[in-house]
């Protein structure tokens, strides 16, 4: 009698079958709503699911050590943007994004700087600016 009631298995998200915290079963829904295909296959939801949740907990990551370094408990838009622009690989990934209150990242233009520290050289280049 036992056996065939601990055979029974219990129903288990494909998210924890997977190992995930992202829902494959929501990135699968938008997959078919999407209209991306016509067909989705079963492990695609699960593959971009595990991508998106990679991506999501590196930038956190590096969002939250953006944090700390500005002796801050929260993590704001500024945090994500210095996270991202900071990070050669994720500056690559979201190049075309703009995040809302991020801020710019802090540079001046090497010329603009060597410009005064030269002088005499600076000036010659330059002459046509001093009246």
């Amino acid at each position: 009698g036992n056996s065939r009631e601990s055979t029974k298995a219990t129903p288990q998200s494909r998210s924890a079958r997977a190992g995930l915290t992202f829902p494959v079963g929501r990135v699968h829904r938008h997959l078919k709503e999407g209209r991306y295909a016509d067909r989705i296959g079963a492990g695609a939801p699960v593959f971009l699911a595990a991508v998106l949740e990679y991506i999501t907990a590196e930038v956190i990551e590096l969002a939250g050590n953006a944090a700390r370094d500005h002796k801050k408990q929260r993590i704001v838009p500024r945090h994500i943007q210095l996270a991202i622009r900071n990070d050669a690989e994720l500056s690559k990934v979201f190049r075309d994004v703009t995040i809302p209150a991020g801020g710019v990242i802090p540079s001046i233009h090497p010329t603009l700087v060597s410009g005064k520290a030269k002088g005499g050289k600076g000036k010659s280049q330059f002459a046509s600016q001093e009246l």
